[in-house]
């Protein structure tokens, strides 16, 4: 299956989704599933032999949270590719250059402005998450900016900088606010705060912009692997392909977090684990890592939700737990290549 990365993945998150759809408080059988689906496809052709109400749960509940999880996925897994092939880095993630913690000072702030558990304030959430997102990323990028240029040493350290800022304010109205500190809390662990289909709709259309942009970047990410020298000496427009691929990549992630909070080491494991199987290649790198993002986040997503039934682990903490043994494996054999 090495040289058939597609099917199997595609094979592999088709699993997952049916996975993702049927466990849960109410277990839905494989076969009752599929009768519900097919039924629906076919405008009631078959006849029902289940409840109601498991109806309603898979198609306003379990399909738009499932579809909302694999598209946080694969938002999340394009971006660590992108991120680690700008800057020539496999540690590097979608939160590098400061989304996450923008994200988060955004809804904090929200949820500050707002306590109440109103529809304008639910909604508020993840509109603030964005637009702080994309504020922390621009300023990340005017500070970084020399000229001309923007030297990734540059843009990591202003990241760096602007991140710390952004959760120290973070922190800040965290303790101000007791009453919404929970609500935070889970927010920033991973939780999602909205269900049904009008935060999947809210948010497709940005991460599909971005992801459909990420997927023509291979070749320049492939190029940009020679140093940034050798590459415009190659005829590639470097400045103009490093904007590009940290405008796409941002806002990507920051559309994910939006409204699936911040959810750490699946843009770091997922392409890593994709390099290893099938190599560096960006252009087959990035698509999946798509597509392994979407499976890695949907699997960690049917965990927490079974791991301490009936209550619901945030999925980061999932995804943290698995994703930081790998983070720290990925140190020492780095450490190992550079003492050789």
């Amino acid at each position: 299956m090495r040289k058939r990365p597609y099917l199997l993945t595609l094979f592999l998150l088709l699993a997952a989704l049916v996975l993702s759809v049927a466990v849960g408080s109410v277990p839905i059988s494989i076969a009752d599933l599929a009768k519900m689906l097919f039924s629906k496809l076919t405008g009631g052709r078959i006849e029902a032999t289940w409840a109601n109400n498991l109806e309603v749960i898979v198609f306003q509940l379990r399909i738009p949270r499932t579809v909302m999880v694999m598209i946080t996925g694969a938002a999340l897994g394009g971006s660590g590719a992108a991120y680690q092939g700008l800057f020539r880095n496999p540690l590097a993630d979608p939160y590098l250059i400061g989304v996450a913690s923008g994200a988060g000072l955004g809804a904090v702030l929200a949820m500050t402005l707002q306590p109440e558990r109103t529809t304008a304030a639910l909604v508020m959430v993840p509109l603030s998450a964005f637009i702080a997102a994309l504020i922390t990323v621009a300023v990340v990028y005017a500070m970084a900016r020399v000229g001309k240029t923007i030297p990734a040493t540059q843009l990591i350290l202003a990241g760096v900088a602007v991140s710390a800022f952004a959760t120290a304010v973070t922190s800040f109205l965290m303790l101000r606010s007791t009453g919404e500190l929970r609500r935070a809390l889970v927010w920033q662990m991973g939780g999602a705060a909205m269900s049904g289909w009008s935060p999947v709709l809210a948010v497709l259309p940005f991460i599909a912009l971005g992801l459909g942009v990420l997927l023509t970047l291979g070749h320049s990410l492939n190029v940009l692997q020679f140093g940034d020298e050798q590459a415009a000496q190659l005829g590639l427009p470097v400045e103009r392909a490093r904007i590009i691929t940290i405008a796409a990549a941002s806002l990507t992630t920051a559309a994910a977090v939006s409204f699936s909070g911040i959810i750490g080491f699946v843009g770091l494991v997922v392409p890593h684990v994709i390099r290893l199987i099938w190599g560096a290649d960006y252009r087959r790198l990035i698509p999946l890592s798509v597509i392994g993002g979407g499976i890695l986040l949907l699997c960690a997503d049917v965990l927490a939700r079974i791991l301490l039934a009936p209550q619901e682990i945030p999925t980061g903490i999932i995804t943290s737990l698995i994703g930081a043994p790998f983070f720290l494996w990925l140190l020492r054999q780095s450490r190992k290549q550079n003492l050789m």
